[in-house]
């Protein structure tokens, strides 16, 4: 199998959906934790929010293409905005007072012996 053989079967791969911590708290990305949107939010208001966020990042690669800092900067509020208001920055939306681990390595958390016992092919 050549090199382009192999790009060609990874480009026809799905992609797999993060790994997501035994709480539900969580996503991880490359052996890195990202908080996940709050679960109680009305289905519809994660939709809209989700699609802003969407909207958002859109506009932020445009600005940054067109090299129109303000543009950056309103953009970069948007994204901001709607990740708070989906839970996944600012104040934690689970109650029992365990730390925001986003950001960090799953290995360094209290998450590293499931993360240990996930196989190679569950964690990518």
């Amino acid at each position: 199998m050549t090199d382009r053989d192999s790009r060609r079967d990874s480009a026809s791969t799905p992609p797999r959906s993060p790994v997501v911590t035994p709480d539900g708290r969580y996503l991880v990305v490359r052996g890195r934790l990202w908080r996940r949107s709050d679960p109680s939010l009305d289905p519809h208001e994660r939709e809209r929010l989700t699609s802003e966020l969407m909207a958002a990042r859109r506009a932020k690669g445009a600005a940054m293409r067109a090299d129109d800092a303000e543009a950056r900067e309103a953009a970069r509020a948007r994204v901001d905005a709607a990740k708070h208001a989906l839970g996944e920055r600012g104040p934690v939306w689970w109650e029992d007072d365990a730390p925001d681990l986003t950001r960090r390595m799953a290995r360094t958390t209290l998450y590293a012996e499931w993360w240990a016992s996930l196989t190679e092919g569950e964690r990518s």
